[in-house]
C-alpha cells in the first residue's frame, strides 16, 4: 500500500507559480513512478506531468513549458512547480503512484495509488 497527502494548492492570480507536493509513504519511492492529474468541474480527470523513478519526466502539452515535476527521493516526495498560471488551469490536482518506476504513463488507469486531492483555483 501507498498513502499519497498533496499540499500546495490555493488561490492565486493569473500569471502567479504554486508549487504542489506530494509525500508518499508505504514503498520503496525510488520504484514508484509519479504523476499528476487534475480535474476541473464538469471535465474528466486529465493528465499533467509524470516522472519516472529515475527522473524521466512527460508532460500534457498545455502545461509544457510552464509546469515543472520533479522528485526528491530522500524526502519520498513528488513536486509539481506551476508557473505562469492561467484561469484554464483551475482544477482540483491529484498526486498518483505507480507499482513501477517505469515506464512513465499518461493513462490513469496505470496508476495504483491516488491522493485526495488539492485545488487550485486561478483568478483575479
Amino acid at each position: 500500500q501507498v498513502q499519497l497527502v498533496e499540499s500546495g494548492g490555493g488561490l492565486v492570480q493569473p500569471g502567479g507559480s504554486l508549487r504542489l507536493s506530494c509525500a508518499a509513504s508505504g514503498r520503496t519511492f525510488s520504484t514508484t513512478a509519479m504523476g499528476w492529474f487534475r480535474q476541473a468541474p464538469g471535465k474528466e480527470r486529465e493528465f499533467v506531468a509524470a516522472i519516472s523513478g529515475s527522473g524521466a519526466t512527460s508532460y500534457t502539452i498545455s502545461v509544457k513549458g510552464r509546469f515543472t515535476i520533479s522528485r526528491d527521493n530522500a524526502k519520498n516526495t513528488v513536486y509539481l512547480q506551476m508557473n505562469s498560471l492561467k484561469p484554464e488551469d483551475t482544477a482540483v490536482y491529484y498526486c498518483a503512484a505507480r507499482s513501477r518506476a517505469y515506464p512513465v504513463s499518461r493513462n490513469a488507469h496505470e496508476y495504483d495509488y491516488w491522493g485526495q486531492g488539492t485545488q487550485v483555483t486561478v483568478s483575479s
